[in-house]
């Protein structure tokens, strides 16, 4: 036994005993298989485990959190895809690993977890959405999407080339994935295998066989959906990410131009996308939106009404593309029960952000309002997560790196930001747990116009701070949680201001960021 899977072992046995729980001490005594599921821009608030106002989509995500543990205040620090998938990898926050936007290059020296795990003897492999420019490192094999990918007949590239694969962009990575753990997994080691989803990202293409779902029904609108933003700083109106506005016609929302009309913008883009398409998968697109699109020309709808109707096209197709992940999460977990996997297995699923699904009028993320700041965060281990756990503790993003590695026996690195999940996942709660969470989102002006800001959640209140525009907010997230009214300037939460910003400074400073 190494030094290191000697030390974890003793830290393990020691979490059981914490609970009196013989039988666990052994099972943590393995190190386990880990299938880390990640997907992009899935909102927490479209998963029915989460109590979605939606018809649910995610049957086989729901049964996960039903048969292991559900964490319910899970955040980014910086919601935007490229800079949480760097710390995702990490454990480190933005301006530490130095992929503050999607425009930069990861590092791919820096330490990651999967190398830690590839050094420790664990067999690593990557599938699926990558989207850090630089080449994956610390995977044994890897076969990734070229920057945002394509949702039909994708390329896909990996160590010795590329090559484009027929089919849908969810399917086909799913069985990569499956097609690994039969083929290629070895025996003799455990295994990290991320799969890795380009859905439900924009431009929400849905799948030839959930073209249908939602069909002839109306989905629920959220409350915020035609938000004024009034009542808090007034860079929440500035920015460029509206359902109303700032959706394309034909990129977005699927409705063809006339033959003679000049595209601009995203939707120059589009016809490259159906080019893509086989005859059988073009054919059954024309099928699906064709009526669609005849009907909402002839309806003319002006104002709420098209605004309505906008929501209705994008959430319905978002929700397509759920639909098509949450059925591939169900293949591999029957995979892993067929193969006589599951109970070594600790399966996770995530995305790397919140999103907006028409809450405060929006699509996209990049803001520290509850919505694209919570991450959805799912794990199942049978020989040490209760079924039905809820963990509601202050968890974040930098914190998966630092589990994954203390789940394996892994030694964390000191200058991680983050902190092991294993103790939570064991039933026992850690002493001096973290009381707030840092966030720092810099990418601005483009895309979307939203400002630069920085900020600190605690449990019930959260602080934002414009600093480019001198402007702050704060927020009684148990009298508003729908942040509506920021009460920074209010006399009766000038002692909870004060502290905030004392915590945000004493955060900052813990983590070495700067803010201008």
């Amino acid at each position: 036994m190494t030094l290191r899977l000697a030390r974890w072992t003793a830290l393990a046995f020691a979490l059981a005993a914490c609970q009196g729980a013989p039988e666990v001490q052994a099972n943590l005594a393995r190190r386990p298989n880990i299938v880390f599921i990640l997907t992009d821009d899935h909102a927490a608030h479209a998963i029915g485990a989460y109590n979605s106002i939606y018809p649910s989509v995610t049957p086989n995500i729901d049964a996960l959190a039903a048969d292991g543990a559900l964490f319910t205040n899970t955040f980014c620090g910086n919601s935007i895809c490229a800079p949480s998938r760097a710390t995702i990898l990490t454990g480190l926050h933005s301006h530490a690993h130095g992929v503050r936007g999607n425009s930069e290059t990861f590092d791919g020296t820096l330490a990651t977890f999967p190398q830690r795990l590839q050094d420790a003897g664990y067999q690593t492999a990557l599938i699926g959405k990558w989207h850090l420019r630089s080449d994956p490192t610390g995977f044994d094999s890897w076969d990734v999407l070229p920057g945002q990918g394509h949702y039909y007949n994708p390329d896909f590239k990996t160590a010795t080339g590329s090559q484009q694969r027929e089919g849908y962009v969810t399917d086909i990575i799913t069985d990569l994935a499956i097609d690994w753990l039969h083929t290629e997994r070895s025996d003799d080691e455990p295994f990290l295998l991320m799969v890795q989803h380009k859905a439900p990202h924009r431009e929400w293409m849905p799948g030839p066989e959930h073209h249908a779902l939602f069909e002839g029904r109306d989905l629920p609108e959220p409350a915020t959906l035609f938000d004024d933003y009034e009542g808090r700083a007034s860079v929440a109106r500035d920015s460029e990410m509206s359902i109303a506005d700032h959706l394309w016609e034909f990129y977005d929302l699927k409705v063809a131009p006339a033959d003679d009309a000049e595209l601009t913008g995203p939707d120059r883009w589009a016809q490259g996308r159906l080019d893509r398409m086989s005859p059988d998968q073009r054919e059954a697109w024309r099928r699906a939106y064709e009526p669609r699109n005849a009907a909402f020309r002839n309806a003319n709808l002006q104002g709420d009404d098209l605004v309505r109707w906008k929501y209705q096209r994008y959430m319905k197709d978002y929700l397509r593309c759920v639909a098509a992940v949450d059925d591939g999460i169900g293949e591999l977990l029957e995979t892993l029960d067929d193969l006589e996997l599951s109970d070594d297995t600790l399966v996770i699923y995530c995305s790397d952000q919140g999103f907006y699904l028409g809450d405060h009028g929006w699509y996209d993320k990049r803001w520290m309002y509850e919505e694209s700041l919570r991450m959805p965060l799912v794990m199942k281990w049978p020989r040490v997560i209760d079924p039905g756990t809820r963990i509601e503790a202050l968890t974040q993003n930098t914190d998966f790196a630092a589990t994954l590695l203390d789940v394996a026996g892994v030694e964390t690195p000191m200058d991680t930001h983050g902190a092991s999940l294993l103790p939570f996942m064991s039933g026992t709660t850690p002493p001096a747990w973290r009381d707030a969470v840092y966030y720092h989102y810099t990418e601005y002006p483009q895309p979307h116009r939203v400002a630069r800001h920085v900020g600190v959640r605690t449990d019930r209140y959260k602080l934002i701070s414009y600093y480019e525009h001198g402007e702050w907010e704060l927020f009684d997230l148990a009298d508003d949680p729908d942040e509506l009214r920021s009460v920074h300037d209010e006399p009766a939460y000038r002692d909870v201001r004060a502290a905030l910003a004392l915590r945000l400074e004493e955060l900052r400073i813990e983590y070495g960021d700067t803010v201008p």
